[in-house]
C-alpha cells in the first residue's frame, strides 16, 4: 500500500508538467495576448473583457482588428515602447525559458503575480477559495445524502410506481441545465416575477460581521440555498440511476440467493453483503463528481449569483488573457483533482478489504 501510494504522488509530477506544457503551447499561438491587448489599448482600441460582452458583435470585432492592422505600421508605437511592454510581462524571453522558470516557480507553489491585479496570485486564489468549496463540498454532500438512499429504495422498489415517477423526475432534472435551472430560481424566489424569499447576490449579507454566530448560519445558509439546489438538481440524476443499477445489479447475484435460503432477513442481506458491493461503483465516481462541481460546474451559477469564486476568477482570466492566473488555476486544479483521485482509489480498501494495492498492481 505505502509503494502504491508513492508511485501514484510520483506520477502526479509527469501528469502535471504534461498539462502545463500543453497548454502553455496552446497559449503561445493563441492570438490577443497580453502584450496585444496593451499595445491595442495605447493605440485607442478597447479590447478589454468588459467592451466585448457588453454588446460587440464579431464582425465589430473583426472590422476593429482589420483596422488595427491596416494603421499599425502608419502610426504604431516605437520598438522601444514594444520592448517595454515586452519585457513588463516577461515575454522579453524565449518561450522555453519562460515555460521552465514557471514550472520551476510552481514547485514551490510561488504562482506569480496576476498581470492585472495588484496581488499575488496565490493570495488571489486563496481569497477565492472559500466561495468554491462551499458550492462544492455542500453540493456533493447534499447530492450524495439524496442519491444514495434514493437509489437504493429504488432498487428495492423496481417496476413499481414510485420507481417509474422518481425515474421521470430524475431524468427530466438531468436534461435541465445548472444555469437554467440558477435562471428559474431567480424568476420564481429571488424577485424576479414571484417571490422574493432568497437573495439575488453574494455568499453573505454585507452586515455579515456584525451577526451572532447564529445568525451568521443562518444568513449563510438563506445565501446559499438557491446557487445549492441548482447544482444538487442537475448532478444528483446520474448518481441516483448508477446506485440503482447497481444495486439491482447485485441483488440478482447467486449469493443473495444462497443468504435468503440460509435464513438471513432482506436488511442483513441488504446491510452485510449488497451494500458493500454495490457501493463499490457509486465510490469510484465520487472524485469525479466532487472535480466536476467543485471546478467546472459552478462557473456559470457563480456567475448568474455573483459569487466571487475560483470558477468566475478562472474564467474572468482567460478572457483578460491573466496568464499567471490562468496557469495558476488550473495548476492548483490538475494537483486537486490527482490528489481527490488517490483518496478515491484508497477508499476501496475501507469499502471491501477484498481489494489491496500490491507490487504487481498497474497504474
Amino acid at each position: 500500500m505505502i509503494s502504491y501510494i508513492f508511485r501514484r504522488l510520483l506520477l502526479i509530477i509527469p501528469t502535471i508538467f504534461g498539462i502545463l506544457l500543453l497548454n502553455f503551447a496552446i497559449v503561445q499561438v493563441a492570438p490577443g495576448g497580453p502584450v496585444e491587448q496593451m499595445i491595442a489599448r495605447l493605440e485607442g482600441f478597447d479590447t478589454g473583457a468588459t467592451h466585448r460582452i457588453s454588446g460587440s458583435t464579431g464582425t465589430e470585432n473583426s472590422l476593429e482588428l482589420s483596422e488595427f492592422n491596416e494603421h499599425q505600421g502608419s502610426r504604431g508605437l516605437s520598438p522601444e515602447l514594444v520592448k517595454l511592454i515586452e519585457k513588463q510581462y516577461g515575454f522579453d524571453r524565449p518561450a522555453h525559458e519562460r515555460f521552465l522558470k514557471m514550472a520551476t516557480d510552481y514547485l514551490s507553489f510561488d504562482l506569480g503575480q496576476s498581470f492585472y491585479r495588484s496581488i499575488n496570485v496565490t493570495d488571489l486564489i486563496l481569497e477565492k477559495l472559500p466561495v468554491s468549496i462551499s458550492l462544492g463540498l455542500w453540493s456533493t454532500l447534499l447530492a450524495y445524502l439524496i442519491s444514495i438512499p434514493l437509489g437504493i429504495y429504488k432498487a428495492l422498489r423496481q417496476g413499481s410506481r414510485f420507481d417509474m415517477l422518481t425515474s421521470l423526475l430524475v431524468a427530466t432534472g438531468y436534461a435541465v441545465p445548472g444555469f437554467l435551472m440558477a435562471m428559474l430560481l431567480i424568476v420564481l424566489f429571488a424577485g424576479g416575477s414571484w417571490w422574493q424569499l432568497f437573495p439575488l447576490r453574494g455568499l453573505v449579507s454585507d452586515n455579515f460581521e456584525e451577526l451572532t454566530w447564529f445568525q451568521q448560519i443562518k444568513d449563510y445558509a438563506w445565501h446559499i440555498c438557491l446557487p445549492i439546489t441548482a447544482m444538487v438538481i442537475g448532478s444528483f440524476a446520474t448518481l441516483t440511476m448508477l446506485t440503482r443499477n447497481s444495486f439491482l445489479e447485485e441483488i440478482r447475484r447467486q449469493y443473495v440467493i444462497t443468504a435468503r435460503a440460509k435464513g438471513l432477513s432482506d436488511g442483513q442481506i441488504l446491510i452485510r453483503h449488497i451494500f458493500r458491493n454495490a457501493m463499490l461503483l457509486v465510490i469510484s465516481g465520487f472524485p469525479a463528481a466532487l472535480i466536476g462541481i467543485l471546478f467546472t460546474g459552478s462557473l456559470l451559477i457563480e456567475i448568474i449569483f455573483s459569487l466571487d469564486g475560483l470558477g468566475l476568477l478562472g474564467f474572468e482570466a482567460v478572457i483578460q488573457r491573466d496568464y499567471p492566473v490562468v496557469f495558476g488555476t488550473l495548476y492548483i486544479f490538475t494537483l486537486t483533482g490527482l490528489i481527490i483521485k488517490l483518496l478515491g482509489d484508497l477508499t476501496y480498501v475501507l469499502v471491501d478489504p477484498r481489494i489491496h494495492f500490491n507490487k504487481e498492481t498497474t497504474l
